[in-house]
């Protein structure tokens, strides 16, 4: 696609008609923590829709895509933006699709100016918000496997013996001496 003019149409999005989770990013620089999202939903089986939706240069592809998510009936949406970070409220608003936002940490602000834009939505439009970077898109990712495993045995199987191998990594830890 080349860039459009203020009176262009764009030309329209190719969603993935399979998918239960939505994965945004506002730039393809965010894939480097987003993808410890994907890998973790990859892991579980769990089909999604990736691309890049920036609000602030794509903002009628982003409302295009909130449209699509209600219409194909996406579970939940994992919105990782850097800076100011609009992407994951923009989405909660145009969206009744439950929303997990991830910080990005840009280079000057650490991410922090990320967590503050996504955390800081106003009553009525909330967006679950997680910790900046890789940890953050990876516990994203959690969460919604979490809250897909309530109405679903076979993931809710998956998840504990997930959460198992976690506690078994744990016990078998020692301090070196």
């Amino acid at each position: 696609m080349t860039p459009s003019t203020h009176d262009s149409q764009p030309e329209p999005l190719v969603f993935n008609d399979t998918a239960q989770v939505g994965v945004v990013m506002g730039s393809a620089s965010d894939w480097e923590t987003m993808q410890h999202a994907v890998d973790l939903l990859k892991t579980f089986d769990v089909p999604y829709d990736l691309r890049v939706v920036s609000a602030h240069r794509m903002p009628h592809d982003m409302a295009e895509y909130g449209a699509w998510a209600t219409h194909q009936g996406l579970r939940a949406i994992i919105a990782g933006a850097g800076g100011a970070a609009h992407l994951p409220g923009m989405l909660a608003a145009l969206t009744a699709v439950p929303v997990f936002g991830v910080p990005v940490a840009s280079r000057y602000l650490r991410g922090e100016d990320s967590l503050l834009s996504i955390v800081q939505m106003p009553r009525g439009v909330p967006v679950a918000t997680f910790a900046i970077g890789e940890s953050g898109a990876a516990n994203a990712a959690l969460h919604v496997i979490a809250n897909l495993a309530t109405t679903d045995a076979t993931l809710a199987a998956k998840l504990a013996s997930f959460r198992q191998q976690q506690t078994d990594a744990a016990r078998a830890m020692r301090v070196p001496t």
